[in-house]
């Protein structure tokens, strides 16, 4: 008969064997009871049919989940065993957790969208009225994508008059969302008339930052209209759905809120012809009721009153004439202001722009890297070859170089920034 042995010793046995045979699994199943611990770890049971097993999900595993984890959801993880030998109990601790049939991403997408619909985000009673005319439009984008310089080209030739504050943003990968929520916030601050949110299309990670629910916040607080110009026309981001307009591409959203001047010269022609018309219809018309006076006063026998009527007609006529000569003389002033106001505000515009680009070629010529090599920049040499600062180590000895001089030198002490 064998020796016996302490539960201790055997449940020790068993974690050895468990978790040495089964290092990796993977598991497909439905979730049951999750409990999210103030720990930030996750306890959860998975079960299908026939059998349940406990799971846990540690915090530091946690933190690279999208979405939130619920009672129900089928799920694939991948972890391993692991044993918990004082009680005898072994579970699946998950390294990794994906919904059954559809990705994390898309899952986390829907739950964010379900959520924020029953906070009334939504709603079209939230929506606010983009302005007809629009003077100033603050661009929350990256100052270095196409997008940008898609949207200045259509909005050049659409409405140059218009005022654009670009406030450069980062508009993926990590810290985008939090860089769009601030930068929103900051154009909410700039009286513009409109604030168009936009990036070029891509990836449904590339384009994640949009549906970060930090940046449907940003959207919703903003009390300037606001328009979301995310992606491509087949790309929907949670932004899409708070803005107050959502535009298919960057560039159709400076179509959709900025007028065209050619229409607006062409509407302002056609005011002209309108009021000429009118004009033309109100001497018509007081024409016709003259030539009726007319005739009703000679229908009359007596000189008298024929006379007199004569002299208040004649009267009547120098007034009307005198109104009228009046109106035509304001509307052609006005004309004149117009075109004289859209005239020296299109110098203006680009007396500044001209203004602008001086001050950026004296800056670039500033910059010459010959001149700065000469005032106070040196190349860095080891053993002949040149040689980036970041590739230096501590106590190497290698040389600084200018047309001038060479100075030998050693790395005494190494900070990265």
């Amino acid at each position: 008969m064998s020796q016996p042995q302490s539960v201790s010793s055997l449940n020790n046995q068993i974690k050895s064997l468990l978790e040495s045979t089964f290092l990796h699994v993977c598991v497909e199943g439905e979730v049951s009871r999750p409990t999210y611990h103030s720990s930030g770890h996750l306890y959860f049971t998975l079960k299908d049919a026939d059998s349940s097993i406990s799971c846990v999900m540690f915090k530091g595993n946690t933190k690279s989940l999208k979405f939130q984890v619920e009672e129900g959801m089928a799920v694939v993880i991948h972890g391993s065993i692991s044993v918990f030998a004082p009680r005898g109990s072994y579970q699946i601790n998950c390294l990794s957790l994906e919904p059954a049939g559809s990705g994390a991403l898309a899952k986390a997408y829907e739950q964010l969208k379900v959520k924020l619909s029953a906070k009334g985000y939504f709603e079209a009673s939230h929506k606010k009225v983009i302005p007809k005319i629009i003077n100033h439009i603050a661009l929350v984008t990256s100052g270095t994508g196409a997008a940008l310089q898609d949207m200045l080209r259509v909005a050049t030739k659409r409405w140059p008059l218009v005022k654009i504050t670009l406030l450069d943003t980062l508009v993926q990968g990590e810290g985008a969302k939090v860089a769009i929520a601030h930068n929103i916030a900051l154009a909410d601050t700039l009286n513009a008339d409109v604030i168009v949110v936009g990036r070029g299309g891509g990836s449904i990670e590339d384009l994640w930052a949009f549906n970060e629910e930090i940046v449907a916040d940003a959207f919703f607080a903003c009390k300037t209209p606001i328009v979301s110009a995310v992606g491509h026309e087949i790309d929907y981001v949670i932004s899409d759905f708070v803005a107050d307009l959502r535009a298919p591409t960057p560039s159709a959203a400076m179509e959709m809120i900025l007028p065209d001047q050619s229409e607006m010269l062409m509407r302002i022609d056609g005011m002209m012809e309108q009021m000429g018309g009118l004009f033309s219809r109100l001497l018509r018309t007081k024409m016709e009721s003259l030539t009726h006076l007319k005739m009703q006063f000679a229908k009359r026998s007596m000189d008298e009153k024929l006379s007199l009527w004569r002299s208040e007609i004649n009267m009547l006529k120098r007034q009307y004439d005198e109104r009228i000569g009046i109106l035509l003389r304001e509307k052609a002033q006005k004309l004149l202001q117009l075109q004289e106001q859209i005239s020296f505000q299109t110098k203006q515009n680009i007396a500044k722009k001209e203004q602008i680009l001086s001050s950026f070629t004296i800056a670039l010529h500033a910059k010459e890297p010959t001149r700065e090599l000469k005032e106070c920049y040196a190349q860095i040499v080891k053993e002949g070859k040149k040689i980036a600062l970041e590739n230096i180590c501590e106590d190497e000895i290698f040389e600084l170089q200018t047309p001038h001089v060479i100075l030998k030198a050693k790395a005494l002490e190494k900070k990265l920034f």
